[in-house]
């Protein structure tokens, strides 16, 4: 069992708590691990009957994997790389299927893993400390942990936008956009929780019981009057008609091609096909792509590459190889990894 993962029982609900504060509540492999495990007993203990999931600290919910740990496994060769991944993604699709209500309390960042342990789940609560992004195509890597099953179902190419540019969501925003399913101010989280736990009301009447519009607790959400620029330009089957399309458009869309073209261009083609690919596509297949292209980002040179300018020397400029999207096989990152593929069984 993992220090840096909790679980609880209060009333009628098993509580999970990602306890890693200073890191922002980062998953591990042991946490991947341990909350696979919790979860497949709390299915089948009559005593639990939905399962809470919430971040430690004031800040996160889950900023994503431990990605600085995968740069150093994957220069090393190390098996942990797919060890990684295979443990996470495996969660990630019991999540999917969870027979009992999950409820998701994202107060506070979700980014990359994070997004993971919450997008696959009925009940996703924001409040207005909520801020969403997959900002994977920033550091050479793809929108994963199921993303390319999530994000193809947000309102029209809200997750196709997302997933390009890694654009930051915050707040009663993050409803607008898919990602969550109801908003509750922050103060307000506590009584929730008591609430589902101790009451015998369906966990659907009493989130719609908090449930709040945004507006009311001043938040003043704006991405709704994006969406037929995003539905327009987002729409194109490849990365160069969408920044064509972009490059066409107003300040706005100018703003976003040129934030795709800070990113990995190997991770944008990747990202795209991944999405597209998803739209029609069970978890599990979602996943197991997803598991073929970072078992070939392993090989590649952009993930290190990426890791290296945004988290370690943070010089913030990225050497991508190659540098122009023209210049991309996809290929070799969609083949069956020689460990074989994802399993679910």
């Amino acid at each position: 069992m993992s220090d840096d993962i909790l679980f609880t029982r209060e009333g009628r609900i098993g509580i999970v708590t990602l306890y890693r504060p200073a890191a922002l509540n980062a998953l591990n492999r042991p946490m991947c691990v341990a909350l696979h495990r919790q979860l497949m007993d709390w299915a089948t203990d009559d005593a639990v009957e939905m399962v809470v999931i919430e971040g430690s600290g004031d800040r996160a919910f889950c900023a994503g994997g431990d990605v600085v740990g995968l740069h150093t496994a994957g220069r090393a060769g190390s098996p942990e790389w797919e060890g990684f991944f295979h443990d996470e993604y495996r969660m990630n699709q019991a999540i999917a299927h969870y027979p009992k209500p999950y409820v998701a309390l994202i107060d506070g960042i979700s980014m990359g893993g994070g997004v993971g342990i919450s997008v696959h789940a009925p009940y996703r609560v924001a409040t207005e400390r909520t801020v969403f992004a997959m900002p994977e195509t920033g550091i050479g890597l793809i929108p994963d942990v199921g993303g390319t099953h999530a994000l193809p179902r947000f309102p029209g190419e809200f997750g196709t936008w997302a997933g390009l540019t890694g654009a930051r969501v915050k707040g009663g925003d993050c409803v607008a956009i898919g990602y969550c399913t109801h908003y509750v101010p922050s103060t307000e989280i506590a009584s929730l929780k008591e609430r589902l736990a101790h009451s015998h009301e369906s966990v659907d009447h009493i989130l719609a019981t908090f449930d709040t519009d945004p507006e009311a607790d001043s938040v003043t959400p704006g991405i709704s009057r994006l969406r037929d620029g995003i539905d327009y330009h987002f729409s194109h089957d490849s990365v160069e008609d969408i920044l064509s399309s972009l490059d066409d458009g107003d300040d706005w869309a100018q703003q976003q091609a040129a934030a795709i073209r800070t990113m990995s261009p190997t991770s944008l083609k990747l990202t795209l096909h991944g999405l597209r690919a998803g739209e029609g596509a069970s978890i599990e297949q979602c996943l197991r792509l997803e598991y073929r292209m970072v078992c070939g980002i392993k090989s590649g040179h952009d993930f290190y590459e990426g890791v290296r300018a945004q988290l370690i020397e943070k010089d913030r400029a990225p050497r991508w190889q190659p540098a122009s999207l023209a210049d991309v096989d996809l290929e070799p990152y969609l083949q069956a990894p020689a460990s074989g593929d994802l399993r679910f069984d």
